[in-house]
């Protein structure tokens, strides 16, 4: 009797999932790098070393166009500013249609920012700063896909990540945060409906690939064992509609309060490119619909302090420096957790020097350290050896410490009644526009 068959035929005393996990350390360690809205590893190499994210592979993948120099020049001469830290070091990498916004810009035409999060824990995460410019909660998202968290977590969790938010800065006049528990309805839920009326379910299990391949996995290991049932799992239908309440945001005039009923200001959304997918479909039913099309702004994913590999979890606390850390928890998680780009010793260090690619406490210094040229010399002697690993561990804790208690001493001023204000969905907020910088007259030869 072969070992399948032996296998098969002991299936009533051995536990199931362990037979999966030997099918599966028999097939070739290589894998495909996966970048979902649920699910972000890098790709695994035929060693079985798991490799950073390839954004390059992504915008080929996803179809997107590249943040290159030109695109941030007219950025600058038409705002009169220095693209923002996260632009110019390429955090932001890629983009749908900003071109298009920067038109609108330089004609004095309105758009609108939205961002989202879904709250899986009551504090954010250092990753969490990266996109919020407008804010939206998307908090039933979390309910929807977690399933180990209540309705009443992450209703909790909005109101605590709506403190978290203000207190990154925003202007009440000219900033709206709500949650879809309690903004849905009207305008908005009229375009939801409009909205899922446009997506069939084969274009959703198209896009975002529910059930299949948990399916697929399921058949491959019904070749050689019994299935059982808890191995087979479906999509719940609330995960499979969210892609149109997602959607909803992204047009004016689920906003009346600030839009009225006019559908022709377009929307700029600053998110991380796992993302992409809900804003492609969005895209395609805005042209149905008539309405303008999202334009999008892609971030590469803050590192998890294991590596570029994946990205920082607010659900997974080894993997997270949180903003409510105190500067010790900081500290030692940068220290004990934090992936090193450097060598095995001391002397290999200095011959051979550091990867700046692969090293956390770097990639996170490329996000919060505002002086380029600090920066650039920190990765210059680290890269030749002259700067050792717990040195740049020190500046990496230096500069989040002072971060995450800057952020904390403005939360502790926000009050109950600032969210409220924020939350308010019947206050009025006047769009505004600033003006482009005039160009420069070139004097006549």
């Amino acid at each position: 009797m072969t070992e399948v068959n032996q296998a098969i035929a002991g299936i009533s005393s051995v536990n199931l999932a362990e037979y999966a996990e030997i099918r599966c350390a028999t097939q070739d360690a290589a894998a495909d790098q996966v970048v979902t809205p649920w699910d972000v590893q890098g790709s695994v190499s035929a060693d079985g070393k798991q490799q950073a994210i390839d954004y390059d592979k992504l915008i080929d993948q996803f179809g997107t166009r590249r943040i290159d120099e030109a695109l941030l020049a007219r950025f600058e001469r038409l705002t009169g500013k220095r693209p923002h830290v996260f632009l110019r070091r390429g955090m932001f990498f890629s983009h749908r249609d900003f071109d298009k916004i920067l038109d609108r810009y330089e004609q004095g035409k309105p758009f609108f920012l939205y961002t989202g999060r879904g709250p899986s824990s009551d504090s954010m995460h250092l990753g969490h700063m990266i996109p919020f410019v407008f804010t939206n909660y998307a908090d039933d998202e979390k309910f929807l896909f977690k399933h180990e968290l209540k309705v009443e977590q992450t209703r909790a969790f909005a109101r605590q990540n709506a403190r978290d938010i203000i207190a990154v800065g925003f202007d009440l006049n000219k900033t709206f945060i709500f949650s879809n528990y309690d903004y849905m309805g009207g305008a908005f839920y009229q375009n939801v409906s409009k909205i899922s009326r446009q997506i069939t379910y084969s274009q959703a299990k198209a896009t975002f690939g529910f059930s299949e391949s948990c399916v697929e996995t399921v058949q491959m290991y019904s070749e050689l064992f019994l299935i059982s049932r808890s191995f087979y799992t479906s999509d719940n239908i609330g995960k499979i509609h969210f892609a149109a309440i997602q959607a909803a945001p992204s047009f004016s005039n689920s906003f009346p309060q600030i839009f009225g009923t006019a559908t022709n200001s377009p929307c700029l959304i600053p998110c991380a490119i796992d993302q992409d997918p809900y804003f492609r479909l969005t895209r395609d039913v805005a042209q149905k619909l008539k309405y303008q099309k999202p334009t999008l702004l892609h971030a590469k994913f803050f590192p998890a302090l294991q590596g570029p590999q994946t990205k920082m979890s607010a659900s997974d606390p080894n993997s997270s420096i949180y903003m409510s850390d105190t500067p010790s928890q900081i500290k030692n998680k940068i220290n004990k957790h934090g992936f090193s780009g450097g060598q095995e010793t001391e002397e290999e260090h200095r011959r051979l020097g550091g990867d700046t690619e692969v090293d956390v406490s770097y990639q996170y210094l490329r996000f919060f350290l505002e002086d380029d040229a600090e920066l650039e010399q920190l990765g210059k002697d680290y890269r030749a050896g002259t700067l050792l690993t717990g040195r740049l561990k020190a500046r990496c804790i230096e500069q989040l410490q002072k971060f995450v208690a800057d952020f904390q001493a403005r939360k502790a001023k926000v009050t109950d009644e600032e969210i409220d204000k924020f939350m308010d969905a019947t206050r009025v907020i006047i769009p505004s526009m600033g003006k482009p910088v005039a160009p420069t007259s070139v004097p006549a030869a």
